[in-house]
């Protein structure tokens, strides 16, 4: 559990690397701006590559601080079980190590959603490989694994992830979509709903009481762990 306040009047904030790792790519930006930069992940990356990769694509950057977002979940820092579309290697991994810098970790939809936050309580539901999960309430964020809850007959992720979008095709997987997010609604009582997560955009209508985030969100989150305001996003 987390508590965010802005802080982005301090004048010595740290230059902070802002990681997303996701199912098709990891991405990467810095908080001062400048351009995105991104390599291919995949089912077989560990977390050495993730952070050997990083590294390589910004070997030209620099930065005093780290946040990874990362598709699982996500104790004391530490990966605590290796992300169900990614490889081996996640659990207990040492970021910061292997960075050199002070890092944070987080899971990736905890970190769209603090990105994404914009007061009192919010839900946020990543709709990409999976289906990720975070509710903030007053400030305090609380990442969620709601994907992999059952749910008919397999998973909330089988049927509004990406195996279910491509098993129903868009029209069934839209209904799904509104089903799952009324019933979260219903349990959770948000003021509001976030949408994000890559197929977010492929939704013609959104559910009540529902908006759209944005991936870039996610940099956003990243800073913000280390009480930064992003130059641009």
């Amino acid at each position: 559990m987390r508590h965010y306040e802005d802080m982005s009047d301090d004048s010595k904030q740290p230059r902070v690397l802002a990681v997303d790792v996701g199912g098709s790519h990891v991405k990467v930006l810095l908080s001062t701006g400048g351009e995105r930069r991104r390599f291919d992940s995949g089912p077989g990356l560990t977390a050495q590559q993730t952070a050997d990769g990083v590294l390589e694509l910004t070997r030209d950057w620099e930065y005093d601080a780290v946040s990874v977002g990362v598709p699982a979940q996500v104790l004391a820092g530490r990966v605590v079980h290796d992300p169900a579309n990614l490889g081996s290697g996640w659990v207990g991994f040492d970021f910061e190590r292997a960075f050199g810098k002070p890092t944070k970790v987080l899971n990736d939809a905890a970190m769209q959603a603090l990105g994404s936050y914009e007061g009192r309580r919010m839900l946020f539901l990543g709709l990409g490989t999976g289906l990720g999960a975070a509710m903030i309430v007053d400030g305090t964020l609380e990442p969620m694994e709601l994907g992999h809850l059952p749910y008919r007959k397999a998973t909330y992720e089988d049927y509004v992830g990406e195996r279910g979008l491509e098993r129903l095709g868009k029209k069934r997987w839209r209904k799904e979509v509104a089903e799952v997010v009324a019933a979260f609604t219903a349990a959770l009582e948000p003021d509001y709903v976030v949408l994000g997560g890559g197929n977010s955009t492929l939704l013609k209508e959104l559910p009540p009481n529902a908006r759209l985030g944005a991936n870039e969100n996610a940099f956003v989150g990243g800073f913000r762990l280390w009480h930064v305001e992003p130059a641009t996003t």
